[in-house]
């Protein structure tokens, strides 16, 4: 047997007929409606589909159908099987849209057949529902084919021939690859989308448009697939369409007084082909088609109130909650219009989920209250500020923070206002870093230039675009001064304000702090903070933060002679990144490599004094023969300073003048 099973509009008869075409074989066609589960009928239908083949095969078992007292249903399939088996070729009976005749009686009439069918004969169903036959027995034994969803769905370049090859639409890859992801291939659904485009002849504005409710779309799976189902079935297909994924005990949540459990109706939905996907291989959690969830959701819009809707929600997140999925019961409190539950959940016990991948859930919630809804909760604010920065938006943080700090004027300092205070001044910490990056147009537009570049990235969380635009230690910028004093006092004012355990603020003040105290030359200071965030990344599994943390250590190490401990501490930071594309690791490998040839310099008897970081690019400038006062503008360095490294890097090479300098260096392997 042959079995093609998927939800309607796959394609199912077309691939059948096709199939068929090129098969050279002869073949008995059955098209089932609703009624055909009447055995006797059914039995009736199929003998004459087979009689094309061959036209008096089976008229004993037909004149056995029509006596007033039948036979046994055993006895007529042994009857009409006696008769196939004379059939001199081999053939193929179809039996298209079985789901239409399933019913106790004919699926046990198919079982009977498929234990006895004849060598030359060949059966094949299509269905949108699995049949109540033993398939599991049929694989056993190798004598099953299965085709199903995932193997009709259209691939891109099976949907790019049928738009421009088929429909002759002339669509761009950009288009065909959305209208391919918006229907996940669902063959009917890229045939509506090629019928819109050519009665519109715009395939941007369809792509705008079209969901669920695109009026063809709906029609076709309003009348194919939701209206033939069982009042039941439908109100658990509306109360669920709300859900983005669902399980058994969810779904029982969801619907109050079931028939059955929700376990089994997601069953009963995945064996009908009803437009359910299953997510796991234990067939736990499912998901609607997208097209299915848009017309769902619009069922359900008209037909409930808001109020019932908002019930659904509330629901749908104590479930949620209960169960450990916070940003999921965040989702659906926001949906339910429940701001204090809303406000609680952001929170997450300690870790604002705005750190844990709801940083866009979280603005756009926060960006929809009013302003009053924020003052009497001050927190708000400050995890608005907050998230905007995790989002790269960094011109807007200022504003939410000074909204804050007026909400929290006159109260009391308990634990939890300190806490506000200590994430206050942590997001400005990041703020101030982020303006040291080097820009003649000053610290505003740098910020605006460190949004623009975050915005370019499609992740939601900017984590590590932050991480790589503070700028680092060994790039340090112009008009650093007052900078680097903002950001080592608001870090240290969040380290001494943050509870402990709330690690990812403490991890990125005491990292800035470091940063910041390096580029001052705090050296003490420095380690103390990079210490601190190595010890909290190795809990928070933040590999770039750490990283980078130890490759300061190990500039720190170098600048101060220790070049066995520097070489250390990149090797481990090389080791830790494993592959981590980022600025930092290449400063990582460069600085191994300085640090080899500097001990191996000095193995050989070469022992000079070795130089420092920047007295080796000021000598890498020299040698790209650039004048003193072009690399103290290249540096942002003052003349007398550019000067001043001259007369140390001659002294440390023991040379007299700038082309000894550069082959002092080069015989070193120091550039």
């Amino acid at each position: 047997m042959t079995l093609i099973s998927a939800p309607a509009g796959y394609g199912k008869t077309t691939l059948v007929c096709e199939w068929l075409a090129g098969c050279e074989r002869p073949a008995a066609w059955l098209s089932l409606e609703q009624g055909d589960t009447e055995l006797t009928r059914f039995l009736t239908y199929m003998i004459s589909a087979l009689q094309t083949l061959s036209e008096n095969i089976g008229e004993g078992a037909r004149s056995v159908l029509r006596s007033p007292q039948p036979a046994p249903t055993v006895s007529i399939l042994t009857a009409l099987l006696n008769e196939l088996s004379t059939i001199p070729f081999p053939f193929i009976l179809v039996l298209d849209d079985y789901h239409a005749a399933s019913s106790r009686e004919v699926d046990e009439a198919i079982c009977f057949l498929l234990d006895h069918l004849p060598t030359q004969m060949h059966l094949v169903l299509t269905t949108r529902e699995n049949p109540a036959i033993s398939l599991p027995r049929l694989r056993a034994r190798d004598q099953l084919t299965e085709l199903r969803a995932a193997d009709m769905r259209f691939t891109l370049p099976e949907a790019e021939v049928l738009f421009n090859h088929v429909m002759e639409l002339n669509l761009s890859m950009d288009h065909i690859t959305e209208l391919q992801s918006r229907t996940e291939g669902w063959a009917a659904g890229l045939r509506l989308a090629a019928i819109s485009i050519q009665e519109d002849h715009d395939a941007g504005r369809l792509l705008q448009s079209f969901t669920g409710n695109h009026h063809f779309v709906l029609d076709y799976l309003a009348e194919e697939v939701l209206q033939r189902q069982p009042s039941a079935v439908q109100d658990f297909l509306l109360r669920t369409s709300i859900l983005d994924r669902m399980c058994g005990s969810l779904c029982d949540d969801m619907v109050p007084h079931p028939e059955i459990s929700g376990n089994e109706m997601l069953i009963g939905l995945d064996r009908k082909n009803l437009f359910v996907v299953p997510l796991d291989r234990e067939r736990r959690w499912y998901r609607y088609h997208h097209l299915f969830a848009d017309i769902l959701r619009r069922r359900l819009l008209e037909s409930m109130d808001d109020s019932d809707i908002y019930e659904l929600h509330q629901r749908a997140s104590i479930w949620y909650e209960g169960h450990g999925f916070e940003i999921e019961a965040f989702h659906h409190a926001v949906e339910a219009r429940d701001i204090t539950r809303s406000s609680r959940l952001l929170q997450g016990g300690g870790m604002p989920l705005h750190l844990r991948g709801a940083a866009g859930m979280a603005l756009d919630w926060l960006d929809s209250l009013p302003s009053k809804e924020l003052d009497v909760r001050p927190e708000l604010w400050v995890y608005y500020g907050s998230a905007l920065l995790i989002a790269g938006k960094p011109t807007g943080v200022e504003q939410k923070l000074r909204a804050a700090e007026a909400a929290l004027e006159g109260m009391e300092q308990d634990a939890g206002v300190k806490e506000l205070i200590g994430w206050i001044a942590a997001t400005r910490a990041t703020l101030a870093s982020l303006m040291l990056a080097d820009d003649h147009q000053g610290a505003e537009s740098n910020l605006q230039v460190a949004e623009a570049a975050m915005q370019v990235s499609g992740l939601e969380d900017k984590t590590d675009e932050l991480v790589g635009l503070i700028t680092p230690p060994w790039n340090a910028g112009k008009n650093e001064t007052d900078g680097i004093v903002e950001v080592i006092a608001q870090s240290r004012r969040a380290l001494a304000y943050l509870r402990p355990d709330n690690l990812p603020a403490r991890t990125a003040s005491a990292w800035m702090l470091g940063v910041a105290c390096q580029r001052r030359g705090d050296y003490a200071e420095a380690c103390d903070a990079y210490n601190e965030v190595i010890a909290n990344c190795r809990m928070l599994d933040h590999q770039l933060m750490g990283v980078t943390a130890i490759i300061g250590i190990a500039q720190i190490r170098e600048a101060e002679g220790r070049h066995d401990l520097a070489a250390e501490r990149y090797r481990e930071a090389l080791r830790l990144a494993d592959g981590l594309p980022h600025p930092a690791i290449n400063e990582a490998q460069t600085g191994l490599e300085r640090m080899r040839r500097v001990i191996e310099s000095g193995m050989k008897g070469n022992r000079i004094e070795p130089l420092s970081q920047r007295e080796i690019e000021v000598l890498q400038l020299i040698a790209q023969g650039l004048s003193n006062r072009e690399i103290a503008e290249k540096l942002f360095l003052a003349l007398d300073t550019v000067k001043g490294h001259n007369r140390r890097i001659f002294e440390k090479l023991h040379v007299q003048r700038r082309t000894e300098a550069i082959a002092r260096a080069r015989e070193l392997n120091l550039i």
